[in-house]
């Protein structure tokens, strides 16, 4: 069993794609109307007293937060406190150089509350969008974090690659004030692993089936590849999918059957299987990936996850197209004030 490690504190997040929601008649609300009721979510994220909002890039119609630095800025301008950023940027299928602008612009308007979860594209759904091959998934993401990992460091950057044209003693703007806090989004590779603690970056873990505890295998391997090419100690999160209610089967009956709509529909691009009453429930359970529950269950399933895993931080993704807002709202109220001070009970572990 992994133990966090506590020269980090304990730190707790929201995760969205920007899921559209619908109204009390059960029909989809509209996708400016989305991204007005994610302003709305992030304010309230912060009331709830959260550490961390972070919006992920999908270009779908029922995900339709395609450009999440521009709300998150939204965000920024309306809280003091809370972190905000991507959860993830598909770096893969931008350009690095921008993705760095726009988020020291970001850190600047937040004044140093941005962060970036870098991703290579679980959801494809940019690469034909913006012209990208998909035979060249790993090394567009390869080449691209390298050039992030260069624009972070600060200074001229000379850079060579065959993925976009390179850069010779090239100054880019806005210059940042202290480095920009940079994860990257890792599924299951031992390879993103060694990547992420190569570059120094800090390891985000998303966990979207089966037990979290097969995970912890990647923390030792994480711990141990930062040593070896004599990094500091880097940060470890969990990502999950869940929704918080006021009992279990509140939780259940709101999220389930709309779990199931999404599941279903991805299932023929991403090869998911298609859910079962059976399979909701074992991922329900303790060796399961969803975080769906009153608050006392989900405090008790995150407090277990985080001991096993030996992470410091954990990010709830709340949402799924077709629940309601006013269902959405009350799940971050109940996570921010009636999970999160659970979970610090449960692992003795104070505010940051």
């Amino acid at each position: 069993m992994s133990t966090a490690p506590q020269s980090f504190p304990l730190t707790f997040g929201l995760n969205t794609f920007g899921d559209v929601t619908s109204d009390a008649d059960g029909r989809p609300i509209s996708h400016a109307q989305t991204i007005r009721d994610l302003v709305g979510h992030g304010i309230a994220a912060e009331q709830a007293g959260l550490d961390f909002f972070g919006i992920g890039e999908h270009h779908v119609d029922d995900m339709p937060l395609s450009a999440a630095d521009i709300v998150l800025s939204a965000i920024a301008a309306r809280t003091e406190r809370i972190h905000v950023g991507s959860a993830v940027t598909v770096l893969s299928s931008d350009d690095p150089v921008r993705v760095f602008q726009r988020y020291s612009t970001l850190n600047a308007v937040s004044d140093g509350r941005a962060e970036i979860i870098l991703g290579r594209g679980s959801s494809i759904d940019s690469f034909p969008l913006f012209g990208f091959d998909l035979s060249d998934y790993e090394q567009l993401f390869e080449e691209k974090t390298n050039l992030f990992a260069h624009l972070r460091e600060g200074g001229p950057v000379t850079w060579e690659g065959s993925t976009r044209s390179g850069l010779r003693d090239q100054d880019v703007v806005p210059h940042l004030e202290s480095p920009l806090p940079t994860w990257i989004g890792v599924g299951g590779s031992p390879e993103s692993v060694i990547r992420t603690a190569h570059y120094g970056f800090s390891l985000m873990l998303a966990v979207i089936g089966g037990p979290a505890s097969r995970f912890a295998p990647y923390s030792e391997l994480f711990h141990k590849a930062l040593e070896q090419f004599g990094r500091e100690r880097q940060q470890i999160g969990l990502h999950s999918p869940g929704h918080v209610a006021a009992t279990d089967e509140q939780a259940r009956e709101e999220f389930w059957p709309h779990y199931r709509d999404m599941i279903t529909k991805v299932s023929a691009t991403r090869g998911f299987a298609i859910p079962t009453e059976a399979s909701f429930r074992r991922e329900l359970g303790p060796d399961g990936s969803l975080y769906v529950g009153s608050p006392e269950t989900v405090a008790a399933k995150i407090a277990a996850n985080l001991r096993v895993v030996g992470a410091n931080r954990f990010d709830l993704k709340y949402g799924i197209p077709g629940m309601t807002d006013e269902s959405l709202l009350t799940a971050i109220r109940l996570y921010g004030e009636e999970v999160v001070p659970r979970v610090r009970e449960l692992l003795a572990w104070p505010p940051p």
